[in-house]
């Protein structure tokens, strides 16, 4: 039995991707898989992987015949995983040695659905530490319990899936698969769907994983249409759950949080092609008008006046035509 399967993807990254591997190799057991999903890259990234084949024990490499984004990818990986716990890290991150085996451990003491870990952020050379945004470590909760409330930042807004550990149940569920095909804010319908439906889960004050901000080919750092992919998600976050036992109490933390999205696109504007700027503003405009209204207005309400402001006069916007022709791939 394979005690955990680690899912990687990788997409141009042949600058970063020996640091990963290297990462990887000092995180090895006979128990362990590594999955690495090639998805169609167009530099040196695919002979790397070839060669981390022979080099790393439990590495399986699998490769896409076209390029199908960070969602897709993970997808991939989850289809090919046969470990009893999962684990997903990005081409460009990397891991202090021994830290899956010490994850492992916790994890199992525990005995929940998933777990939610620290992690280091690096942007050049500067480390700085990012806590799950929730106060309670090393207890078994309710993950219905760590949405709310909707006006501080809590576990559904630390939204990363490589900062844990997944029992293979949760796959069997059909809960750890990410919306085909999204090329931004992916994370964001999947660790929702995990917090309302999962029965368990904890957080451990482990620090191990290193995640690499700042990168130029990260789509975070480009302004093109693929950006826009965050209304797809959040749109999900919303259509999910609006069906949910607990929609009363759940859609304003969901809403609050679509709207600072949008208020945080809106306030960079300039670093997207003007196009796709055009049609930011189109499709935001649409997003917060199919919102539920009432709990639009508590929660723009409930914002600061200067982001309030540009959201209502965003949703006043009218709709432009052709705004939906610009859309990602």
């Amino acid at each position: 039995m394979v005690k955990l399967s680690v899912i990687v993807p990788f997409y141009n990254v042949q600058t970063y991707a020996p640091d990963t591997l290297r990462s990887l190799r000092a995180n090895a057991r006979e128990d362990f898989e590594f999955i690495l999903v090639d998805d169609c890259s167009t530099d040196g990234t695919a002979d790397i992987l070839r060669r981390a084949e022979d080099e790393i024990p439990g590495v399986v490499v699998r490769r896409h015949k076209q390029n199908g984004g960070l969602a897709t990818a993970r997808n991939t990986g989850l289809d090919a995983a046969r470990g009893e716990y999962l684990a997903f890290l990005d081409g460009d991150d990397w891991l202090a040695p021994g830290f899956y085996t010490e994850l492992l451990c916790q994890t199992e003491e525990l005995g929940c659905d998933f777990v939610r870990t620290d992690h280091v952020q690096v942007e050049h050379r500067n480390r700085t530490v990012h806590r799950v945004p929730h106060g309670r470590r090393g207890e078994v909760l309710d993950p219905r319990d760590a949405i709310l409330p909707a006006e501080r930042s809590t576990s559904v807004d630390y939204p990363y899936a490589w900062a844990g550990l997944y029992h293979r149940r949760l796959l069997e569920r059909g809960l750890l698969h990410f919306t085909d095909g999204l090329r931004t804010a992916e994370d964001r319908p999947w660790i929702w769907r995990l917090h309302r439906e999962a029965d368990s889960f904890a957080v451990l004050g482990l620090l191990g994983i290193f995640y690499r901000r700042g990168v130029a080919s990260s789509l975070t750092q480009i302004g093109d249409v693929r950006q826009l992919d965050f209304i797809r998600s959040f749109d999900q976050v919303i259509r999910e759950t609006a069906e949910d036992r607990d929609a009363a109490v759940l859609l304003p933390k969901a809403v609050r949080t679509y709207c600072a999205i949008i208020s945080h696109h809106m306030s960079s504007i300039e670093r997207f092609e003007p196009a796709v700027a055009r049609t930011l503003k189109s499709m935001s405009a649409a997003a917060l008008r199919r919102m539920p209204q009432q709990v639009l207005d508590d929660a723009l309400d409930s914002m600061d006046v200067q982001r309030a402001t540009l959201l209502r006069r965003l949703r006043r916007r009218p709709a432009a035509a052709g705004a939906k022709e610009v859309t990602a791939a």
